[in-house]
């Protein structure tokens, strides 16, 4: 369009000699088709001019206006059927995990959870955390976490767990009893700001509460006490070529390990039980090797992958 002004402009004044305020003026009232009068009688040179600069203005218009026009409707197109893709991808989850809050906290959780190859679903009422979560390559959903509604659109009735890490005790505390008051068995880890919020989390039916000021502080202790121990858990488990990985399997009903011994578990595949917790909360570390497990007992193991996924699959 700039091009156009010059040429027009340009044209106008050497074919037929305006001025250069008359030959713009010219110029826009033949570009715009608004049908003024010429500033003067045009010579036959001047209206050939006029009637190829008017074919080509026109043309170079319209384009300009249909490319803007599809820019934004694409763009509108692919956001609507974007957003639709995911809310059905996201209704498809079963046995996922939702991490409310995409801030410092939430970020971290989120990416640890992907990192494991567990299914995801962040939910921020920040526009552009959503964005942010979204270009992370995860499903979101983006609405107030507390409400019943966006719950629901992040597949609360089919979720494993629920990590509410917003910055605000109030809203981690109304997350935590809308959870729960739609889906109680949804394990729910909420963050705690200060200390006194701690009770109240517990009270509205968090099954864990975390300190993340407490958690860094115990864990920046520990590596200037024990440098090797944190470095070999930080490093040797978070490896991705390592072959051994930690994993907390609950016994069911058709496990392979129900009603037998920590010791024939261990042979029979090949695992090694670090702790096992009874149904009665009792844990115990390292457990004997003729203690027996029962159905509703949790064990933490250690192994390679294809033999955790071996239980796993066997206990679902």
């Amino acid at each position: 369009m700039g091009a156009l002004l010059v040429i027009g402009t340009t044209g106008y004044s050497v074919i037929e000699g305006f001025s250069p305020f008359d030959a713009f003026y010219m110029t826009v009232i033949t570009l715009s088709t608004v049908g003024y009068a010429e500033v003067a009688p045009l010579s036959n040179a001047g209206r050939l001019f006029t009637s190829i600069f008017i074919i080509l203005g026109l043309g170079a218009v319209f384009y300009t206006v249909t490319a803007v026009f599809g820019y934004f409707a694409e763009q509108g197109f692919r956001g609507t059927f974007g957003r639709r893709r995911m809310e059905r991808e996201i209704a498809r989850k079963r046995d996922h995990f939702i991490v409310c809050g995409y801030g410092n906290v939430g970020k971290e959780v989120a990416a640890i959870i992907s990192k494991n190859n567990a299914p995801l679903v962040v939910v921020d009422s920040d526009p552009q955390a959503f964005e942010e979560a979204k270009g992370a390559g995860h499903l979101c959903v983006l609405g107030n976490a507390s409400a019943d509604d966006t719950l629901f659109r992040a597949g609360i009735r089919h979720a494993r767990g629920l990590v509410a890490a917003t910055a605000s005790n109030a809203e981690n505390v109304f997350i935590t009893l809308s959870v729960k008051r739609i889906n109680p068995g949804v394990f729910v880890v909420a963050r705690a700001c200060t200390e006194d919020a701690v009770p109240k989390m517990e009270s509205a039916g968090a099954n864990k509460v975390v300190l993340p000021l407490r958690v860094g502080g115990k864990h920046m202790a520990m590596m200037a006490m024990r440098p090797l121990l944190v470095s070999f858990i930080d490093t040797y488990f978070g490896r991705p070529s390592n072959p051994l990985e930690l994993e907390d399997i609950e016994i069911s009903g058709d496990s392979p390990a129900a009603g037998k011994t920590v010791e024939q578990v261990e042979q029979e595949l090949g695992l090694s039980i670090l702790a096992l917790r009874k149904r009665d909360h009792q844990l115990f570390p390292k457990p004997a090797a003729g203690l027996r497990i029962s159905l509703g007992d949790e064990l933490v193991v250690l192994g390679r992958r294809e033999q955790l996924e071996k239980v796993e699959t066997e206990t679902e």
